[in-house]
């Protein structure tokens, strides 16, 4: 059970102003349900080998088949096959394809074989690397080939290249355990263990360590892509970050152009900029040895509309001041998760390196800025130091169930929120004709090492924002769907219903995050701003985007409801 006793007290130090449900029930019977996806109240939030490199990377780390041969051709699983219900659908349990075919690629070769089958015979093809789509970009009913990635999982050092080799089916919980028991480095990438590396890393891929470190795409090197020329032909392409590089703009298109758009990713390579030498352990960053976690909560029952509004102002306020590249606390990350009432408490999930200077006075002077002047001692239901490889797997950050279903909107901010943002949020989250406790605001840290870099260095353009999060809603039975993407849409229409429905580029918001996919932004029912989904989530950069669309997929094979459009 949380305990109710507070921090410990924090040191003596400057101000933070001087620092640098089963269903979705109604108020007459809200059922609330308890998830492993929920940590707290809530909170959403392989076995160790070292492949032998220096050999061609199209090659290397090919893994043994099930059948105990290489190259004895993927495996093709059809609907009269047991395995066929659990592969035609994702983590995302509101899809589910009908595919005539699905089928588990092994090595790079496979791929480009069952590319070129679908383009010679004419049939819609989509590609999924781990399934947490938030939409239906791999199970709608046009779809009649689904190329499955997740049995391409390898995760190797390739000295050629002087970079580690990472194959798009293999999750980040597996990549970090790899990288980190193997050499001692890691990779900023996100929290949910499951999540893989292909779609992650291309659509810009962020997590608790983002703000020390930058993005995923930051310490991209290269990739290795399947793409079909305008003759029909596919063939293996790989495009690097070396200016001199005939294929760069390729290469650009996966720091944050989002999957599905100009072929297959059937490798990256991983090495920081600036990385010399080559000696393998000073080719990414190193994570910290040891971090100090935290949750605490703050009772609904306790928080009227002013207390709310006073907590929502504390946190952003906290990370417009403290969220520069130079600041100490890029050493911090949070998610803010402000629940539905019935839910019973708003949550906040810190983490923070505990060699950055002054850590553990850092984390509570953090929680104590949130808290101020509420009145309200929040319960203290984690309190603890930790190795860093263990709290990867930490429930406070990891994803959704994969058992359920969602639906999420999402937001960069450049500052903190406006009046009418916390106004409209405190009404939907108390709203009494809705009771999902799994529906909220999911609010992370952003910024730091993250606004370093150029808008246009890579192909997120979203580089002074200081928060990002969604508005989401977590559910379990299908006849509650109408229910919960209603509260979702309606929330973020009247949170941002001064400009149109949608966070559009301006002063204190930067539009929205392409791996949190929205098909509503194409929707003039819930966009009315007159800015398009496109720029929304790429900004200025989608006509360079388009530009690489037709130079690398001039017949369009890849695409799905928000895919990158020719020019």
């Amino acid at each position: 059970m949380p305990s109710s006793a507070p921090l410990p007290p924090a040191p003596a130090s400057p101000s933070p102003a001087t620092t640098s449900g089963r269903r979705s029930g109604t108020a007459d019977a809200p059922r609330v349900q308890r998830r492993t996806f929920l940590s707290g109240t809530a909170a959403v939030g392989g076995a160790f080998a070292v492949t032998a490199a220096g050999v061609s990377p199209a090659l290397a780390a090919e893994p043994v088949r099930a059948g105990g041969t290489r190259g004895a051709g993927p495996v093709t699983v059809r609907p009269n096959d047991r395995r066929y219900a659990d592969l035609r659908r994702g983590t995302n349990q509101r899809w589910v394809g009908s595919p005539q075919k699905i089928v588990l690629a092994e090595t790079t070769a496979d791929v480009v074989a069952a590319v070129q089958r679908a383009v010679d015979s004419g049939r819609r093809l989509a590609v999924r690397s781990g399934g947490h789509c938030y939409e239906d970009f791999t199970t709608s009913q046009d779809i009649e080939i689904v190329l499955d990635l997740s049995r391409m999982d390898d995760v190797s050092y390739d000295r050629r290249r002087r970079a580690f080799s990472v194959q798009p089916g293999a999750p980040l919980g597996r990549i970090y355990d790899r990288l980190y028991k193997g050499w001692g480095v890691y990779l900023p990438a996100g929290n949910c263990p499951t999540v893989a590396a292909g779609g992650h890393i291309q659509g810009g891929g962020y997590g608790s360590m983002s703000r020390r470190d930058g993005l995923a795409v930051d310490h991209l090197y290269g990739i290795e892509i399947v793409v079909v020329r305008a003759d029909g032909t596919a063939r293996t392409v790989v495009a690097t970050r070396e200016p001199d590089d005939p294929h760069r703009e390729l290469w650009w298109a996966h720091t944050g152009g989002g999957g599905g758009n100009f072929g297959v990713v059937t490798r990256y390579w991983l090495r920081s900029p600036g990385a010399t030498g080559t000696d393998p352990a000073a080719q990414l960053p190193t994570p910290p040895r040891e971090v100090w976690l935290s949750e605490v909560a703050w009772p609904w029952e306790r928080l009227s509309e002013a207390r709310f509004t006073r907590l929502m102002r504390n946190h952003g306020d906290w990370h417009t001041r403290h969220s520069g590249p130079d600041s100490p606390y890029t050493a911090l990350f949070s998610q803010l998760k402000t629940f539905h009432r019935s839910a019973g408490a708003v949550v906040l999930d810190s983490l923070v390196d505990a060699g950055a200077p002054d850590a553990e006075g850092m984390l509570r002077r953090y929680v104590a800025a949130v808290g101020e002047g509420l009145g309200i001692r929040p319960q203290v239901r984690q309190y603890r130091r930790m190795p860093w490889l263990h709290a990867t797997q930490w429930p406070g950050f990891t994803g959704p169930d994969p058992t359920i279903r969602f639906k999420g909107k999402s937001v960069y901010a450049r500052r903190t929120y406006a009046d009418a943002h916390i106004a409209a949020a405190y009404r939907h989250l108390t709203r009494d004709d809705f009771g999902n406790p799994g529906a909220l605001l999911m609010i992370a840290s952003y910024g730091g090492a993250v606004n370093r870099v150029a808008p246009d260095a890579t192909a997120v353009p979203q580089r002074d924002s200081v928060l990002k999060y969604q508005v989401v809603s977590l559910w379990d039975d299908a006849a509650d769907d109408a229910a919960n993407v209603g509260w979702v849409r309606e929330c973020y229409r009247d949170m941002f219903a001064a400009t149109g429905g949608v966070p559009v580029p301006n002063g204190t918001t930067d539009g929205c995050f392409v791996n949190y996919a929205d098909v509503d932004l194409a929707d003039p029912r819930w966009n009315s701003s007159g800015v398009p989904w496109h720029e929304l989530y790429y900004k200025d950069g989608y006509r360079r985007l388009q530009r690489v669309k037709a130079a690398w997929d001039p017949t369009g094979f890849f695409r799905h409801a928000q895919s990158v459009r020719h020019v």
